[in-house]
């Protein structure tokens, strides 16, 4: 119980994001979240600092223009209202880190899971350590999340190939408030990272750039 004052200081901060006086704000910090596993948890550098400047720009919002990295299991997880996850590889959570991260999602906090190819089987399994009782549930097109400032009225657009799937948004939904969105087959932190990287067109770049502005926008006004 000690650990939750800190975060609903933080969301106290998030009244009212979504206008112009935000700007006035004192600055908010989001974070990289690093875990166990062997996976490459700091893949895409590029990604939230582009992500990042693309909000402040066209959100009127006011992020620090870098991302910190937090662990898992660390109770600093508390100070980001905000917490990015990507890779291709393996995830482990142990069982403090899963009862952290849960403690962390129910008391005001948004996890955005984003898989950068080859994720997927590793990540169900460890959400599943955090929420036993409940499942991801694929989100229909007519969610809040993709309607923001940005309307995508087909869901996630399709950023990389990777199978060849169409992209898919799920959600873990707790006591009917989303705390975690997975964004699969989609790949938007390619996406969001320097052009010279992927070399994806501008137009696909800013597509992943403006739904990742909306996945901001909701986690910091719907907690």
């Amino acid at each position: 119980m000690k650990k939750y004052p800190k975060i609903y200081l933080v969301l106290l901060l998030l009244c009212g994001i979504y206008t112009s006086a935000f700007a006035q704000k004192p600055t908010l910090k989001i974070a990289k979240l690093k875990y166990n596993g062997g996976g490459d948890w700091y893949a895409n550098k590029t990604s939230l600092p582009n992500l990042i400047r693309f909000c402040n720009q066209n959100l009127g919002v006011n992020l620090e223009k870098e991302e910190d990295v937090v662990e898992v299991g660390s109770p600093e997880i508390y100070a980001y209202p905000f917490v990015h996850m990507t890779g291709h590889g393996n995830v482990v959570f142990t069982d403090a880190e899963a009862e952290n991260l849960r403690t962390y999602l129910i008391s005001g906090g948004f996890l955005h899971i984003d898989d950068n190819y080859g994720l997927d089987k590793f990540i169900r399994l460890e959400i599943k350590k955090v929420f036993p009782e409940l499942d991801f549930v694929e989100l229909p097109f007519s969610h809040p999340i993709y309607h923001q400032k940005f309307d995508f009225a087909n869901g996630l657009p399709k950023i990389h190939e990777h199978d060849g799937k169409a992209p898919q948004g799920f959600g873990i939904i707790y006591e009917g408030r989303l705390v975690c969105f997975y964004s699969y087959e989609c790949d938007l932190g390619n996406g969001w990272e320097d052009q010279s990287i992927h070399n994806d067109p501008e137009e696909v770049r800013q597509l992943a750039l403006r739904m990742g502005a909306n996945i901001l926008t909701f986690a910091f006004t719907n907690y």
